[in-house]
């Protein structure tokens, strides 16, 4: 008998969405759960690790009531394990298909992040914040190489990661891989979460112009300088193709978010106008592709 009162199975146990959150302490995991409760999720948040399998059995009986689910686990919890990974192949093994979030950030970013709020690491003990987050590195590496989604959180601020948790999850077709071009600046550091990286400092930098040099890459003069450049569109149309072909094999080897990294020198002009037509191309082809701007502002 059904909850509803109808008679039938419960449907497969691939077809609840779960999500899996973890990461540092001071990553962002908190603005990843709201995100992900503005998306539709049922969101349980610092549920022990022993729990994860009778959790994600609760949200399939539970059909659409539970049908997207997302579990936040992190290390105040006394009954978390090292091995993540080894949870979540039992529930594989059950026959779940469960998506891992892992956030990141650079250790200098943590330590500013708790000084700010005048906390202790979780792990710190009596010794420093660094040791604290060397030790709670050390617990989640193993996590941290297997998860499906790594966001380094490091130069994103709260409203730029609910956007990018929330362009990631809003309802989709999950069979299909979503696209972030991300613009960056080389000077700012690669970023970490990136599948690809291009290079757009081959082009003449808009900065030396002075018409252009307080615009970005949005907006339009900017956008038509570089991609007037020698190359530009040529770069553009082979990464497009490239991503284009690529897209099925990645989709069949379960990968579902692909982040296309484009530098520049500060992540203000040429990379930004790149990111945006490269995206603009990539959705003409049918993927589902968006441009984030890492650095944009920065200067």
């Amino acid at each position: 008998m059904r909850e509803d009162g109808g008679e039938g199975e419960l449907p497969e146990r691939n077809t609840t969405d779960l999500v899996i959150v973890t990461g540092v302490s001071g990553g962002g995991r908190s603005t990843v759960a709201r995100a992900l409760e503005n998306v539709g999720y049922y969101v349980v948040d610092n549920l022990p690790q022993a729990l994860l399998l009778d959790m994600a059995e609760l949200a399939h009986a539970a059909r659409g009531a539970a049908r997207r689910t997302a579990m936040v686990l992190d290390v105040r919890s006394h009954a978390f394990s090292t091995d993540l990974p080894g949870a979540v192949k039992s529930l594989r093994e059950r026959g779940f298909n469960p998506r891992m979030v892992f956030v990141d950030a650079d250790d200098e970013v943590l330590i500013r992040r708790f000084e700010s709020v005048r906390r202790s690491h979780p792990l710190q003990g009596a010794g420093r914040l660094s040791d604290g987050i060397a030790a709670e590195r050390k617990l989640l590496q193993e996590a941290r190489e297997q998860a499906d989604v790594l966001i380094d959180t490091s130069h994103l601020n709260v409203n730029q990661l609910r956007g990018r948790i929330e362009e990631m999850f809003g309802e989709e077709d999950t069979t299909q891989i979503r696209v972030t071009v991300l613009s960056f600046g080389f000077k700012y550091g690669l970023p970490p979460d990136a599948d690809f990286v291009l290079d757009a400092r081959f082009l003449p930098n808009p900065y030396w112009v002075p018409e252009l040099r307080e615009h970005t890459g949005k907006e339009t003069d900017v956008s038509r300088y570089v991609l007037g450049q020698r190359g530009a569109i040529t770069f553009v149309e082979t990464y497009a193709r490239l991503i284009n072909a690529t897209a099925p094999g990645f989709e069949r080897e379960g990968k579902r978010y692909l982040t296309i990294a484009v530098g520049c020198t500060g992540g203000k002009h040429r990379s930004v106008a790149i990111a945006e037509e490269l995206a603009r191309r990539l959705r003409d082809m049918r993927l589902s592709a968006s441009p984030q701007h890492r650095d944009l502002g920065r200067e």
